[in-house]
């Protein structure tokens, strides 16, 4: 039986993570910071000391887009910094690192859907901190996923554009929402059922890419929600606001890897 272990477990991916372990095989430890804070070293050292598993899923990270502009050593310490403590941690255990990122990677410019393959030049701090993320685990790691998602929403779990919709239509609110960035919206419950499948599965090592794969706008998973729940509130689309962080217009993940 595999030996599971979880950073950043508080997030959705690591809850939804938590509610899938219930049903499948496996021995699961989940880890919020006050567990195992990965930017500290004694704390990691420590607590790879004291347990034993397979399979490290590092779900942690610093997300906050906007914000990352400004706190860029913060971005950075998180998903750069602490990515490469897991990454010698993990070697050490002779562990498997699953790493999450983002297709902020990319900058946009390509007119069909990303692919595993594409040159990576990412527009934002954010973007950046992740990709130098995924070069420490692909330049030092000797066992490693590195899963690149894109949109990721919930629609039961926390702060997400989901629910934020959701709740300013049945509020009554009037919506307007951005209309020219493209993607592929993700359901973090379809997203936790790749991971478990990579786990079940063990395919080659390496970077994929995971998403819905289903190309739309901001305003487009809008209008979705609203249909879903029979909502009929005005919603009208806008443009991006063109201060603060620089996002990808067209920035759609598919995979050429199946197994």
């Amino acid at each position: 039986m595999k030996k599971i272990l979880v950073t950043g477990a508080n997030g959705q991916l690591g809850t939804t993570l938590k509610k899938f372990s219930l049903t499948t095989l496996g021995h699961w430890i989940f880890t919020s910071r006050k567990e195992l804070d990965i930017t500290n070293s004694n704390s990691i050292n420590l607590f790879f000391k004291e347990n034993e598993f397979d399979i490290c899923i590092n779900c942690a990270a610093y997300t906050k887009v906007e914000q990352a502009e400004k706190e860029v050593e913060q971005a950075g310490e998180i998903n750069v910094e602490a990515v490469q403590k897991l990454v010698s941690a993990c070697n050490e255990k002779q562990s498997i690192l699953i790493h999450i990122s983002t297709d902020y990677v990319f900058d946009g410019s390509k007119e069909t859907p990303y692919t595993e393959v594409d040159s990576t030049a990412p527009l934002n701090q954010y973007g950046k901190s992740k990709l130098l993320g995924e070069l420490k685990i692909q330049q030092n790691s000797n066992s490693f996923y590195i899963i690149r998602t894109s949109w990721l929403y919930s629609k039961t779990l926390g702060s997400n554009f989901y629910s934020a919709i959701l709740k300013k239509a049945q509020n009554g609110d009037s919506l307007t929402v951005v209309n020219d960035q493209i993607g592929t919206p993700t359901n973090v419950d379809n997203l936790a059922a790749f991971i478990i499948k990579i786990i079940d599965k063990e395919p080659a090592k390496g970077l994929y890419h995971f998403s819905d794969e289903k190309i739309m706008t901001w305003y487009d998973l809008a209008v979705q929600i609203l249909k879903e729940h029979k909502l009929t509130n005005s919603i009208a689309p806008c443009s991006t606001k063109k201060s603060g962080a620089v996002r990808p217009q067209y920035s759609p993940l598919i995979s050429t890897k199946k197994f």
